[in-house]
Formats: structure tokens, sequence, C-alpha cells
């Protein structure tokens, strides 16, 4: 017999119990065992009014407990299961049918307790106790050898379901874990390059929108005013609006890819967009396209911060390698944004540290003069294609 109870938790406390095998139908459908408990009163000429007001009464009583097994919690359902032993050795010396009562019981042992072994050891009492019975108190041999033999199959079989089913309830969790924090890593991921993508072109729109507007409204000044300057800066900001939709389509599919050549030549537009001298030194770097992406999506957030909040004059690009390592430094001679032990970070920030320790590596700063990012990370160890 292979039956789950509801009630029986084959996974921890808390967790969905949507993972819980229904036994549907199957409490009905092993009833029809009950029936060898008639067999005897149906088939005995001499069964009396008495022997079927037990046998009537004990079917009541059995099926109260049978289906109270399902609902009790534990400890309750170890004492269902004792009761139900004690009627069939209470009962087998007159109806040898009783010994379904036995066999039920033996049903339940394997889904009661928490693990095999102690599962084992129920099936192991029960059948030392079917022995004592026999031995000490002459049960009849149909009884005691067909409680004996079944209960034995019955037991162990249904210990090895549970044991089963309890490891794949456990699977089950992993899985379910594995895909929850799958979803919250690609969430993660979005933002990320949202808040990299976005703030970077929003800031270039604004600069290029300021510069244009600056330029338009020094019309009535001959010397200063340049319609073909002022006609440039409004063709890049359509123009970096639509690499944005671009952008943004490829980060939400996950396809996208960020070369450094490209980024060092955009942050350097950027920069000096907005009136910052740039300083570049860079040294060919053997990177993957995943570490490269990393590294680009970090420098076009530093030059973000550099562009929106540092008011600086003068920034300093710097790319190159160190031991085995990769080093990414962006200096910048503005207002300080991070004073010394203000640990307090914002997305930004906190975003490109992230990347930075997905590839093995660290961030450091350094606020003695302007703003000095330094990101360095292992080439070896993430150099076939890690993502």
């Amino acid at each position: 017999m292979r039956l789950i109870p509801r009630n029986l938790r084959l996974i921890p406390r808390g967790k969905d119990p949507k993972h819980l095998d229904d036994p549907g139908l199957a409490p009905y459908i092993w009833l029809v065992f009950l029936a060898f408990f008639y067999f005897q009163p149906i088939l005995d000429p001499k069964a009396t009014r008495r022997d079927w007001l037990v046998t009537v009464a004990a079917t009541v009583v059995f099926l109260f407990l049978y289906f109270a097994v399902f609902w009790c919690k534990r400890p309750w359902n170890y004492l269902i299961i004792v009761t139900m032993v004690a009627m069939g050795l209470a009962l087998g010396p007159n109806n040898q049918g009783a010994s379904v009562f036995i066999i039920y019981a033996s049903m339940f042992l394997g889904w009661t307790f928490e693990n095999a072994r102690r599962s084992l050891m129920a099936v192991g009492a029960l059948v030392v106790i079917l022995g004592i019975d026999a031995v000490f108190f002459h049960a009849p041999l149909g009884f005691w050898g067909t409680s004996m033999i079944v209960s034995i199959g019955v037991g162990l079989s249904n210990t090895f379901f549970a044991d089963r089913n309890r490891a794949l309830a456990k699977l089950r969790l992993a899985q379910d874990e594995i895909e929850h924090l799958a979803k919250v890593a690609e969430r993660e991921r979005i933002a990320r390059d949202l808040h990299d993508v976005l703030g970077h072109t929003l800031s270039l729109i604004i600069v290029k929108s300021t510069l244009a507007g600056k330029l338009l409204d020094k019309t009535g000044s001959h010397d200063s005013f340049d319609p073909q300057r002022a006609k440039n800066e409004v063709a890049d900001i359509e123009k970096v609006s639509r690499e944005a939709m671009a952008d943004i389509r490829s980060t939400l599919r996950g396809y996208n890819t960020y070369k450094l050549c490209e980024e060092f030549r955009r942050a350097k537009a950027t920069l000096n967009s907005a009136g910052v001298a740039v300083e570049s030194q860079t040294v060919e770097v053997n990177l993957s396209p995943a570490q490269e992406s990393v590294v680009a999506l970090i420098m076009r957030e530093a030059i973000t911060n550099v562009v929106r909040h540092a008011h600086a004059h003068n920034c300093r690009l710097l790319l190159g390698a160190n031991n085995g390592t990769c080093v990414l430094e962006i200096h910048d001679d503005g207002r300080a944004r991070f004073p010394h032990g203000f640990d307090v970070e914002g997305n930004g920030l906190r975003g490109m540290r992230e990347r930075i320790e997905a590839l093995g590596g660290y961030m450091t700063r350094d606020t003695a003069s302007g703003t000095l990012l330094r990101f360095e990370f292992p080439i070896t160890a993430h150099g076939n294609g890690a993502s």
C-alpha cells in the first residue's frame, strides 16, 4: 500500500504546501481491504449478534482513526497508529481479519516519521510486538503471520516512497529557490543596466540641450553666435536619444554588449561637451566580452557622476594591466562627492561596486584631491567568457 497523508510534512514548515503530493481518491480506494475484517463473521455460521456489533463498532472507530491520520499533526498521529495496532491485537484472537488494522498502521509509519531511519525502527518495533503477541498470548497463526509478513512489505515500501518524496520535495524547493534567485538577479541586472544607460544618456542630453540653449540665446550677438554648432548639438541630442532607445531594448532583452573603445570615445565626447578637459591613458588589455561590458558600464556610470555632480575642470581616464589584473581609474579634480568616513552609497556607486565584485575584484575611492575611483579585478579568473 502506498498512501500519502495530507498532514504529514514532506517539506519544511512555512513553505508552499503545493509541494505535497495530493492523495486524491487513494484514501477511499484503500478502504477496500477493510472487507477482510468481515470475512469471518460472514463465513462463520456461528457468528452471533454480539460478533456483528463488535465488528461494526470496530469499523466505525477505525474509520474515524483512519481519516483522522490525514488531518492530525504530530504527536497525535503517533497515538492514532498505536490505537490501530491495539485494536488489531485485541480483536485478532476472535477475528483474524483484524490483521488489516495492523497493516493499515504499518502503511502510515513511513509517512508519519520524519526520516527513513525512524520509520524502519517503527516497523521493527511493530514486528517485535507481533512476535510477543504470538509467543506469550498465543495469537492465531493466520492473524500474526499475515500481519507480520504484509506489514514488513508495506512498511518498508512506504518508507522508501516517503523518503523519496521527501528528497523530491527538497529538490523542488531548491529549484524554486534557484528560479527565484535567477529572477531577482535578472531584475537587479536590468535595474543596474537601465540606471547606467539612462543616467549617462540623460546627463549627456541635458548637457547638450543646455549648450544648444546657450548658443541659441546668443542670436543677437554676431560675434558669439554659431548657428552651425547649435544645429550640431541638436543633431547630437537626436542621435544620443536614438542610441538610448536601442540600448534600452538590448538591455531588456539581455543581449547588450559594450566595447571599451566606444565607451572611451563616448566618455571623451561627454566630458568635452560638459567643458571638462580629458586626459586618457589606455593600454590594450585582453578581456572577455563579458568583462569588457562590465568595465564599460562602470566607466559610463563614473563619467555620468563626474558630469552631474563633480563640477570638475579636468578628468583623467586610465586603463591598464597590473600583475595579472585589470585596472581602471577615473580621477577628476572637482568637488569630492564621498567625504572620508562617509560610507553611504547611492545606486550608482553601489551598482559599480556590485559589478566589479561580480568579476572577483574590488573598488576603492580616494577623495583627498577631487575624487579618484579605482577598480581592479583579475583578468584570468573570468577570461573565458564569464558573465
